[in-house]
């Protein structure tokens, strides 16, 4: 992703290196006595730093601490000028002029070079001023600052917006009030900006910088509150303004009208904590979302699986959100649970990627399809096999449930994802309309019309009689040689039965020795691609179009699946179709585009 802004003196203007968020978080106030103005900003840095910000070292004029905040380990050093360096460096920088600020709109003193963290695992470097000294850079914040405080602004001038363009950059925006005893209305205007120019990159990132902003927010409001109950403890405001309420508003206050915000909050090292705030924040940003490059058109299972992970998302953000409701912090044990809620055992393999669905993790477990067919035998295997792509139920009773899983993960690269539904280990049976693949104790009793239907396989592991029901090839087979593989269902496979044309190919690959696992791997993504090509086709043609039966037999004559098993797999495999690629097609044929073209 490149950074969208104008470089900083001193950089080179590359794209981001590592994980930090292209980005700038900035902390804006209103003044009463000169309208919006920047009070402290982060950016990140690749290269030297810029100009007034890493210079002028001497012995003991740095200070240098390790620190570590949110499993981040950076370098923090806080550099002092001389007066003279100060005074050059503020009258370089695009910054207002010092007669135009006073001590509401200053965060820095004069002379205070800012502050720089230093990320040891991406050599990036978090640079934070009170202005930025890039003009370009400081245009964009300035107008940024100006519309969060004035004109862009939710119901309640209190709470999160967003707003730009391409050419200003994208705004997420979060006012808030800071109590002060001594302003009108007894509190201040501030607001918690972040800019950058990927608008889709900062709306995706919206539920989490909603919460660390509010966070951030909370700890000032909360500083600023004792202070407030405080100063009118000693000396009640409200009652001494009733009593000179003909008093021009501004000269009572005698020259009080501005206050800093660490005068506010009664924290002098508000800046640091502030700047290593922003700096997490700007790090575990861009942490939290990345990019991967795909090759053409992305695939259904591609597709499936984002949807999967962006329900689980919003499912968890539902949990978040009802607990704070309720008005009360979950407790540690409490926020456990929605996660075990959350990542539930059916649900739990959908955050893999889809490369590491081909092995199992597990040395002692099935490591390919080849594996489990070497060890069930062939024609046990497909048995197996025919049942899993026909999307009929697969049960396995073992007291290992690591070998079950690892079974699990072998076949269910043989299946789109949408076709997956897996519940790796139970006390009790399932329904099949639950799970396509239910693993079992031993002791669990399974209903009887479920062991005599033809639409269940079911795998019993049990404790071999001989020492070895297979050849052991390699000593880490050796473990399974010790298990019985009964494989059994009300409707076996007839070994002259054509079957899945996939099927087929399926176990030719396998049977085919000069193919690598890895080889067989991509083989069966190809495969799996052909025919959820030909389900898409049909979806369309029977779904969408709703054309007759007649012409339906053609067209899976064309497509080379007028049999039986495989019109039960097509019909089976559109299940697993992304919502995706389903809406997409609704929207094209009710479009009036597409219905002049029908004409």
């Amino acid at each position: 992703m490149e950074l969208g802004f104008a470089p900083a003196e001193g950089t080179k203007g590359d794209s981001c290196r590592g994980v930090a968020m292209n980005a700038i978080v900035v902390l804006c106030h209103f003044c009463e006595l000169h309208g919006p103005r920047t009070l402290f900003c982060t950016e990140v840095l690749h290269s030297p730093l810029p100009q007034g910000a890493g210079s002028g070292d001497s012995p003991g004029q740095s200070e240098q601490a390790e620190e570590e905040e949110g499993g981040i380990q950076m370098s923090s050093r806080i550099r002092s000028h001389s007066p003279a360096e100060g005074a050059s460096a503020d009258s370089s920088s695009p910054g207002p002029k010092k007669s135009d600020m006073c001590e509401g709109c200053r965060s820095l003193p004069a002379g205070h070079p800012g502050y720089v963290s230093h990320d040891k695992e991406t050599s990036i470097k978090y640079v934070s001023h009170q202005h930025p000294n890039h003009p370009q850079l400081f245009s964009i914040v300035r107008q940024a600052c100006v519309r969060s405080l004035s004109c862009e602004v939710c119901p309640g001038r209190e709470g999160p917006i967003f707003f730009g363009d391409e050419q200003h950059g994208f705004v997420f925006s979060h006012t808030f009030f800071i109590k002060d005893s001594l302003a009108r209305g007894f509190q201040r205007w501030y607001s918690v900006i972040a800019i950058m120019m990927d608008r889709i990159y900062l709306i995706n990132s919206w539920p989490f910088l909603l919460g660390k902003v509010r966070g951030i927010i909370d700890e000032l409001q909360g500083k600023a509150l004792k202070v407030f109950e405080a100063e009118q403890y000693g000396c009640p405001q409200r009652a001494q303004r009733m009593n000179t309420a003909f008093t021009p508003f501004l000269h009572q206050r005698n020259g009080n009208a501005a206050r800093s915000l660490t005068s506010l909050t009664n924290d002098e090292n508000l800046w640091a904590c502030l700047h290593t705030s922003f700096a997490w924040l700007l790090k575990a940003c861009g942490s939290r979302l990345t990019e991967k490059l795909l090759e053409g058109a992305p695939t259904e299972d591609t597709l499936v699986q984002m949807e999967k992970l962006a329900d689980l998302e919003e499912e968890s953000e539902g949990w978040d959100n009802s607990e704070e409701e309720e008005g009360k912090a979950p407790s540690q044990g409490d926020a456990q649970e929605s996660r075990e809620l959350v990542k539930s055992p059916t649900d739990s393999s959908l955050t893999l990627d889809c490369s590491n669905w081909n092995m199992a993790p597990r040395n002692q477990g099935f490591r390919s399809l080849r594996h489990l067919r070497q060890v069930l035998g062939p024609s046990a295997f497909r048995m197996l096999a025919w049942h899993v792509l026909m999307g009929n139920q697969v049960i396995w009773k073992a007291r290992d449930a690591d070998l079950v899983q690892s079974a699990f993960d072998v076949l269910r690269t043989m299946l789109p994802i949408g076709c997956v539904r897996i519940i790796p280990y139970s006390d009790k049976y399932e329904e099949a309309y639950r799970c396509n693949f239910l693993g079992l104790a031993p002791h669990v009793q399974i209903p009887p019309h479920i062991l005599s239907s033809e639409f269940t396989v079911l795998v019993e592991v049990r404790t071999a009689t001989r020492s070895s029901l297979y050849p052991v090839l390699f000593d880490d087979e050796q473990p399974l040689s010790k298990y019985e593989f009964v494989v059994t269902s009300g409707s076996p496979v007839a070994a002259d039965r054509v079957g899945p044309t996939i099927l087929n190919k399926i176990e030719a690959a396998l049977t085919n020795q000069n193919l690598s696992v890895d080889v067989v791997d991509q083989c069966l993504v190809c495969l799996k691609e052909e025919w959820m090509n030909k389900v898409k086709v049909l979806f369309k043609f029977t779904k969408v179009d709703s054309r007759p039966k007649e012409d339906t037999q053609k067209l899976l004559s064309i497509l080379g699946a007028a049999e039986e098993d495989n019109v039960k797999l097509l019909k089976f495999w559109m299940t697993g179709l992304s919502k995706t690629y389903k809406s997409h097609l609704m929207s094209t044929v009710r479009s009036p585009t597409s219905s002049e073209s029908r004409n």
